[in-house]
């Protein structure tokens, strides 16, 4: 009886499997491959020497835009605050809650 109600459950399991496995292999290839291939070939001399020189570049420029953000902050810190600009007398202020509303049409 166990045996019966294993291979009810392996039997469909297996032949599903094989049925995904041949639909599978139309679209991709699903064998091994054992070659292992190098993503990208060793960088030569004038490669490499090309980006040392881009590396040192981009170090001298983050370092000289770091010190312009410094003297800017000090710059900054330095001026006086700018005061606000002067309420002008003959504006009229309307309270919030006396604000007209339009008529609603259907």
């Amino acid at each position: 009886m166990l045996n019966k109600a294993f291979f009810k459950r392996i039997v469909p399991f297996v032949l599903t499997f094989a049925l995904g496995l041949l639909i599978a292999s139309f679209f991709v290839n699903i064998a091994p491959s054992f070659k292992f291939k190098k993503k990208r070939p060793p960088c030569r001399g004038k490669e490499a020497q090309m980006l040392r020189f881009e590396n040192e570049r981009l170090r001298l420029e983050n370092m000289r835009l770091q010190q312009r953000i410094n003297e800017s902050e000090t710059i900054m810190l330095l001026e006086a605050p700018v005061p606000p600009p002067p309420i002008a007398p003959n504006v009229m202020e309307m309270p919030i809650d006396s604000v007209p509303s339009a008529p609603r049409t259907r």
